[in-house]
């Protein structure tokens, strides 16, 4: 059994929501509070199931519990469109009288295998999408292939580099519609919504992502996030050229399951400029040596955290003899307690650029933050995690600023090309 329903007469939407009754692969909507975002796509989406049979799979990254779904918003809205006798509101699922179904999943918790179940679906809605990861997105995406099939998105950004944001924003994909909408969009935006909007104006430093849409300077709680405000609104992560008169210095996180995190850096008068970085795993060290040469750099010191003093058990080599071996100055960069290489750092970021190439620093710079403790809400460690590794790397560079020089490092002649020098 089917309705004829019309998106003109059952429901009015704001202007910049109509795309929604268009047809494109990925229709994504994104931007600030009160947008109206989530209540259109959800009002959207019960239209369309009405009038055609349509699977809706409705998912976030994380869903312990139905509650943690947008079943309250679809429920809310089948009762403001009147369509309470068409849909039947279940526990853990609608159906409509003409076979559609909606039904909820948290990504997080699926695998490859058990995302399969997606394959059917006419339309997946990921709401809150800001949270969603990579792996996520590259299991789920393949999945839904169904003829004609879409993916709509709807998120308030968190930061520029998350994989959401990058995916459908600054790279989307063919056949995207992609919308920024804010509370200046919504001619229905709420009077109690518009005194909470102007106090926060006046009170809250994340106004402009709250309510304009825009993207945090870091994560929520990122133990740099002052020092990567401040390093954006001082245009110090820009392009920096690699100039030949100076000399370059490598300073690294080893790693092998976990992360290596290579930062290449050239030392100011007054400031330091990271020119490059690396992050990779299951690689060897001479791999590293060989890809670091190849850019034919005025080379200085490269430095290691303690560590590298460590024979390897395999080979009982460490990677200082390793590194030597392959012609590189090694320094060791001196243990120390995390918390003052974290204040350290803080103290040198002032002087710091970033070269657009180092994106990926940057990124693990803004995600770099404490674990909570659950029980008394207080930060404590910084997190092991996949930005960690970039993190400590950054931290032993701010250690060693004082050892890089920019003399000759050594009074034997180097083995490999050095551009600037004859």
């Amino acid at each position: 059994m089917g309705l004829t329903l019309s998106s003109q007469t059952i429901a009015t939407f704001p202007d910049k929501l109509n795309f929604l009754f268009e047809q494109h692969r990925y229709k994504v909507a994104y931007g600030g509070r009160g947008s109206g975002k989530s209540w259109s796509m959800a009002r959207a989406l019960l239209i369309k199931a009405a009038n055609e049979p349509t699977r809706v799979l409705c998912a976030r990254e994380i869903q312990r519990s139905i509650k943690q779904s947008v079943h309250t918003l679809l429920n809310d809205q089948i009762q403001a469109l009147g369509l309470g006798a068409f849909y039947e509101v279940l526990e853990a699922e609608i159906r409509g009288l003409n076979g559609s179904t909606f039904s909820f999943t948290g990504l997080a918790t699926n695998t490859v295998e058990s995302i399969k179940s997606f394959e059917g679906c006419d339309v997946v809605w990921v709401e809150e999408a800001q949270t969603v990861s990579k792996k996520s997105w590259d299991i789920l995406i393949p999945t839904i292939r169904k003829p004609n099939s879409e993916i709509w998105v709807s998120f308030n950004p968190n930061i520029d580099s998350d994989d959401t944001y990058t995916r459908f924003v600054v790279n989307p994909p063919e056949n995207a519609k992609v919308v920024k909408v804010n509370y200046t969009d919504n001619p229905w935006f709420p009077e109690v919504l518009e005194i909470e909007r102007q106090h926060s104006e006046k009170t809250n430093p994340d106004y402009a992502n709250i309510w304009e849409g825009d993207c945090k300077a870091a994560v929520d709680g990122a133990i740099y996030s002052n020092e990567i405000r401040e390093a954006q609104e001082g245009n110090r992560i820009t392009t920096v050229p690699y100039d030949p008169m100076m000399k370059v210095h490598v300073v690294m996180d080893l790693g092998w399951n976990d992360s290596m995190s290579v930062i290449l850096c050239q030392k100011g008068i007054s400031d330091l400029r990271i020119i490059g970085y690396i992050e990779d795993d299951h690689r060897t060290l001479d791999s590293y040596s060989a890809q670091l040469k190849n850019l034919s750099y005025n080379w200085g010191t490269m430095f290691l955290p303690h560590d590298g003093q460590s024979k390897d058990f395999k080979h009982g080599i460490s990677a200082e003899e390793i590194m030597k071996k392959l012609g590189w100055d090694i320094r060791i960069v001196p243990k120390a307690d995390i918390e003052s290489g974290i204040k350290l750092a803080r103290m040198n970021f002032h002087r710091i650029y970033f070269d657009k190439s180092a994106q990926r620093l940057v990124e693990c710079l803004k995600n770099y933050r404490r674990s909570i403790n659950s029980a008394t809400n207080e930060p404590g460690a910084p997190l092991h995690d996949e930005y960690s590794h970039g993190a400590d790397a950054f931290r032993y560079l701010c250690t060693s600023i004082e050892s890089m020089k920019n003399e000759s490092w050594s009074k034997e002649k180097i083995q490999y090309t050095n551009r600037g020098i004859v």
